[in-house]
């Protein structure tokens, strides 16, 4: 699927964007963030459901936005408050390119 970044620091990444609302959070919001073309990137957890998967992986791959393989759908939950997230939208151009650049290093 996507590149996989160092999980601890992607989650430190994640929860960054989170507190600065640069970040949008579920497979929905980040379709609708995808169609509106304001998504830089997208962090699918690695235990994402197939049909959750597959629903952000090909408007991501459409779109031409990165996408990145991130930890377990609880581990993003917790890192942003909230129960397992599936998948994160990152509207922030910089933080996008942080994490698409954390990707590449790590692999």
């Amino acid at each position: 699927m996507g590149d996989r970044p160092d999980p601890v620091r992607l989650l430190g990444l994640i929860g960054l964007g989170y507190r600065a609302r640069s970040v949008v959070i579920g497979v929905d919001a980040v379709r609708r963030e995808l169609q509106a073309g304001k998504c830089r990137c997208v962090v699918v957890a690695d235990d994402a459901s197939p049909r959750a998967r597959d629903k952000v992986v090909r408007l991501a791959a459409a779109k031409a936005v990165p996408l990145l393989t991130g930890p377990g759908a609880a581990a993003i939950g917790a890192q942003v408050g909230k129960p397992p997230v599936m998948a994160v939208g990152v509207r922030d151009r910089a933080l996008a390119g942080g994490m698409v650049q954390l990707a590449s290093a790590h692999s």
